[in-house]
């Protein structure tokens, strides 16, 4: 992408032409929350989109030729875990997953609790680049050390009181509630501590993400039907909550151990309950063809990117943890099996497994904003909107994706990430979980 200064005229005297900060010119502007598809150029003045048009004229302190690329708004990513070092080796640095990978947002899904939510707004949010919210974890204890110590995660970790106080205080982080409805739990619990979000969530008017497959391992002496949980948990969810994992390997989920999804799946659907990939270490292809053999369509993407799937790259870009350290722009390997790279590389799947590129990135930010509720803010490029603008190249070729099984499929388009605008400024794109 070329970026240039300007100072050409309109050639009219009685008009002045408009000034701009930047044009983007020239790109294949997708924005599926106005319906747009088409070549177009897009104006930016003081941290807010100022026009889209085919031809903007005007002048603009910048000009940059985005005609071989795709120009979306911002990617939000609805499963990340970014309550750095307090979640342990779990927690991802936010730039490392947001504008350093092309995405203008994050929502950390669990980390942070209303006993550690404020130094999640003080040492996350406030110097983060990214945009960062939170469904704050159901449990006091949040993310701690990445969730190893179950006895922390039942009923007796939870205050239902202190979670509503905590939203109310920090709505403008807060847009859900992170809980659990996993074999692990369920063979201790049951389904109390679901229920306890629902109470929360009630009470404050704000949707629960759940988790679904193994997450812990069962209660010893235990034996666990994974089939029953869903029969159990729909009958809990209001419109707007959020199942989490559709295509994961793990059983208890959306997939019946028949292969078959479950049919109350669809009574949920027909309810306003929306489903969320949650990519992470969950993705099995096989299990996402049958889902979407039975007409089963995520909502949104999320990554789910976090230190257990992937091997982990600090702030600095060189790779730690067990592996030998590698420098930055190196390509990301697996703990146990391949792993997501990106928020981008979940798109890339997306495409392999049949989705068209609209409908992919309007998962990624039309309904991802919808989720969030911040659909008038962020997910487009709306007039008067916020200038978060993720610009892509679409790349034709021959590669091959492996899931979390090992299963590999053809892809034969890939998204990469060019730019990212954050608030109309440019972030550098260099994150070493980005592919080459």
């Amino acid at each position: 992408m070329a970026v240039r200064g300007t100072s050409s005229r309109s050639g009219r005297t009685s008009e002045p032409a408009r000034r701009f900060d930047l044009i983007l010119r020239g790109g294949r502007v997708i924005d599926p929350a106005q319906g747009i598809d088409s070549v177009n150029d897009v104006a930016i003045l003081d941290g807010k989109i100022a026009r889209i048009a085919p031809r903007v004229e005007g002048r603009a302190r910048k000009v940059a030729d985005v005609r071989a690329c795709v120009v979306t708004p911002g990617l939000i990513d609805t499963h990340a875990h970014v309550y750095e070092h307090v979640t342990g080796t779990f927690g991802m640095n936010p730039d490392l997953v947001g504008t350093r990978a092309g995405v203008t947002t994050v929502v950390d899904q669990g980390g942070a609790a209303a006993l550690t939510l404020q130094g999640f707004r003080k040492f996350i949010v406030e110097p983060a680049r990214t945009r960062v919210y939170t469904f704050v974890s159901n449990y006091l204890v949040g993310g701690l050390s990445g969730h190893r110590y179950v006895a922390l995660y039942g009923p007796g970790g939870i205050d239902v009181g202190e979670t509503v106080r905590a939203i109310e205080k920090n709505r403008d982080l807060i847009k859900g509630i992170k809980c659990h409805a996993e074999l692990g739990g369920y063979s201790r619990w049951g389904l109390e501590t679901l229920r306890l979000a629902k109470k929360a969530s009630r009470e404050t008017k704000v949707p629960v993400y759940i988790h679904l497959g193994r997450l812990w391992k069962e209660a010893d002496g235990t034996d666990i039907d994974p089939d029953r949980i869903m029969a159990e948990v729909v009958p809990l969810l209001d419109p707007g909550d959020v199942l989490a994992h559709p295509f994961t390997r793990h059983a208890g989920a959306f997939v019946s151990r028949e292969g078959k999804v479950h049919p109350l799946v669809f009574e949920a659907l027909d309810r306003g309950v929306r489903i969320d990939i949650g990519r992470g270490g969950h993705m099995s292809f096989d299990t996402a063809r049958l889902a979407l053999d039975a007409g089963l369509r995520p909502f949104t993407i999320g990554a789910d990117i976090h230190g257990y799937t992937i091997t982990r790259a600090d702030w600095h870009g060189e790779w730690t943890g067990d592996t030998a350290k590698r420098k930055r722009g190196q390509p990301a390997r697996g703990i146990g099996g391949a792993s997501v790279f990106s928020l981008v590389q979940v798109m890339n799947e997306l495409l392999a497994l049949g989705f068209p590129l609209p409908e992919v990135i309007r998962m990624a930010t039309a309904n991802a904003a919808t989720m969030l509720g911040l659909e008038d803010e962020i997910g487009t490029l709306a007039t008067g909107s916020a200038a978060d603008v993720s610009v892509l190249r679409l790349e034709e070729g021959d590669w091959m994706l492996e899931d979390c099984l090992g299963v590999r499929i053809s892809a034969r388009q890939r998204l990469h990430p060019r730019y990212v605008l954050r608030a109309g400024a440019f972030e550098n794109v260099d994150s070493p979980l980005l592919h080459s």
